[in-house]
């Protein structure tokens, strides 16, 4: 649950109502209550403004997954793509993009304009294996440059995973992350 919980505005709730307390307790001259308004609340509604600047939306599923996806994925689920999809389904704070990181050491991002944007995730099973889908707006990273990066994009990832790409849109690239056996 605290996965889908922007602390950014839970900041600004918090910190809101005590810093309204703590203004409203200075003119009915209260000067406990008025201390810790001003003390507490000033503070977290910065901290979730500064939170709120810097946050990051998780990243849609953009397909239901079925109970029988889920067995699958309980089974043969590598670290990696767990962590990849619990990474980019949560709030992230401090980073431009999803997975931008990993974009700029596959040599996917020359510079912020032309990164690809990952857009959304779904999990499926190809050919009975596991698979997660990461699903990238890529309107100036063509699809042989992708393909090109196939096998580094697989050896980073790790053991136990084959990648396919495809391009089942115009200006949109699919990276299956694929278990292995």
């Amino acid at each position: 649950m605290l996965r889908q919980t922007s602390l950014g505005a839970l900041g600004l709730v918090v910190g809101g109502i005590l810093t309204v307390v703590g203004f409203a307790a200075y003119f009915a001259d209260n000067a406990t209550l008025n201390l810790a308004g001003f003390f507490y609340g000033i503070p977290l509604l910065l901290g979730g403004l500064a939170l709120k600047a810097a946050e990051l939306k998780p990243i849609p599923m953009t397909q239901a997954t079925s109970s029988e996806v889920l067995a699958v994925r309980e089974q043969q689920a590598t670290e990696t793509q767990n962590q990849i999809r619990k990474d980019v389904t949560r709030y992230r704070y401090g980073q431009e993009a999803h997975l931008s990181d990993v974009l700029e050491r596959l040599g996917l991002s020359p510079n912020r304009e032309e990164r690809p944007t990952l857009q959304g995730i779904r999990e499926t099973i190809i050919d009975g294996s596991y698979t997660l889908i990461l699903q990238f707006y890529s309107p100036l990273i063509s699809l042989d440059t992708w393909q090109n990066k196939q096998e580094k994009i697989a050896k980073f990832f790790g053991p136990g995973l084959k990648v396919e790409i495809t391009q089942p849109q115009e200006e949109q690239i699919d990276v299956a992350l694929i278990v292995e056996g």
